[in-house]
This record gives structure tokens, C-alpha cells and sequence, in this order.
């Protein structure tokens, strides 16, 4: 997938993002939604996504290597979906909030997170988003999730410039994958 296609799929995301904040609703004042979704180019408010959390019943999200034909071992959720970290974040602080995590939703967790095949132990960890829901990290990077991805395996938003920095897939290591 060409960045032209991306940048368009991001523009769509956007203009339903905003034509369905014209309707108000919870916790619009804030610019907070609680799991987060997509879009490219803003930082403005949103509303609580209907997209459920990664983990529920008190069971920690998952965390795991898995391959992308493009990146080679990356980190992904229990899902497969990629991980990502922001580069507009500061150290374990979200800076994603509003549209920007409609398009990047933020793996939360409602348990401590839990590593899958291949993942470190040690640098897993979680920090507190503004919502007060928990948002996993690794290596010290919160971790997020990407709308253009639509299946395993898909590394869509790899070395993507949206909302302001640049979003990568991580290693196992913790460092950035790269192309």
C-alpha cells in the first residue's frame, strides 16, 4: 500500500470523525474518548469510541512477536493487529488523544498485560491515560494500534507522519522496525 492510499483512507477517517463530532456527545469538553479510533491531521476532540477495550474481565492485554511480511518480528496484540509506538509522546506520556486516537486506537489494558511468544517480560508496563484507563507500554513507548490495518500481519502506519510525528512498529527489542 502506497502512502497516497494511506494519506486518502486517513482524509475519509477524518471527515467521518468530524461530521460525527458535530452531533456532540460524552465527554466532547474534554477532547478524550475512552478507547480511541482513527484520522490524519488533527488534534481535535473526539467522542468514546464504541471500539471495545483489549482486555476484559480483569485480564491483562497481550503483547507477542509476530511477523509482517514487510518488517520481519514485530510487536502485536492478541489479535496479531501491529503495535506502534508515537513519536510526539513524552516518555511513557500519551500525546494521542481526540481524532488522533481514532486513527490510532491505544492498547489498554484492565490487568497487568501479559507477554505472548517472544515478547520481554521486563519491558512491558502500563501508564495512565488522561481517561484514567491504562494504556500498555514496552521498552518505555505506549503502545497503539492502527485503523488501516485489517489484518495480521499488516504494518499499514510503519514510518506514517500523522498528528504531528511519526508512528513505527516496534521489535521485540524495543527499537523501531524498518523497512
Amino acid at each position: 500500500m502506497n502512502r497516497m492510499t494511506v494519506t486518502f483512507g486517513l482524509l475519509a477517517v477524518l471527515v467521518a470523525v468530524v461530521i460525527a463530532g458535530c452531533g456532540g456527545g460524552n465527554d466532547s469538553s474534554s477532547g478524550e474518548g475512552a478507547y480511541g479510533s482513527t484520522s490524519k491531521g488533527s488534534n481535535g476532540g473526539g467522542e468514546k469510541s464504541s471500539q471495545a477495550p483489549e482486555s476484559s474481565g480483569g485480564k491483562g492485554a497481550v503483547v507477542s512477536l509476530g511477523n509482517s511480511s514487510d518488517l520481519g518480528m514485530i510487536l502485536v496484540d492478541a489479535e496479531g493487529m501491529t503495535l506502534y509506538d508515537f513519536h510526539k509522546d513524552k516518555g511513557t506520556r500519551s500525546s494521542c488523544y481526540g481524532a488522533c486516537e481514532e486513527a490510532w486506537p491505544p492498547l489498554t489494558t484492565e490487568g497487568a498485560p501479559q507477554v505472548g511468544n517472544g515478547a520481554s517480560d521486563s519491558m512491558l508496563g502500563t501508564t495512565e491515560r488522561k481517561d484514567g484507563t491504562m494504556q500498555v507500554t514496552y521498552a518505555g513507548h505506549p503502545l497503539y494500534t492502527f485503523v488501516e490495518d485489517k489484518k495480521p500481519g499488516d504494518a499499514n502506519g510503519n514510518d506514517v507522519t500523522a498528528f504531528g510525528a511519526q508512528w513505527y512498529a516496534l521489535q521485540g527489542s524495543g527499537e523501531e522496525a524498518e523497512e
